[in-house]
């Protein structure tokens, strides 16, 4: 039975997800509310860098360190958004073990975040560009 209390959190975390874009992220550019195409865009997580001409889909996979999308467009200056995953962190797991007999008992207990999947991105971002 202690064996089982113990593999718990392993068990749980196992159940960890990308998020509902699977990874993939729209990546877009406007200027004074129309959309804009054709801007140079680098696209960096934790996992790795993209350049991509808007508007394109990244297949980012899971959520690794802040999202960077910075673009640069002739005749705009360039732009940048971070985004931070959602719940990074996941939720706080308490793991207890008591023990004693009679009218005596002993407990300890511990609590710790367990990331499940990191978080999420989201699955479109538009990158605001203001002409020069």
């Amino acid at each position: 039975m202690r064996h089982l209390i113990l593999l718990l959190p392993l068990a749980i975390a196992a159940c960890a997800t990308t998020g509902s874009s699977d990874g993939v992220i729209a990546i877009e550019t406007a200027s004074r509310g129309q959309a804009l195409a054709g801007a140079n865009c680098a696209v960096s997580t934790g996992a790795g860098n993209w350049n991509v001409i808007t508007p394109a889909s990244v297949n980012v996979g899971s959520a690794s360190g802040d999202l960077r999308v910075l673009c640069n467009k002739d005749g705009f200056r360039t732009s940048e958004i971070v985004f931070r995953p959602s719940n990074p962190y996941g939720s706080s797991m308490g793991v207890g073990v008591g023990g004693g007999g009679s009218h005596v008992g002993v407990g300890v207990g511990l609590s710790f975040p367990v990331r499940f999947g990191g978080g999420t991105y989201p699955s479109r971002v538009t990158v605001d560009m203001n002409p020069q």
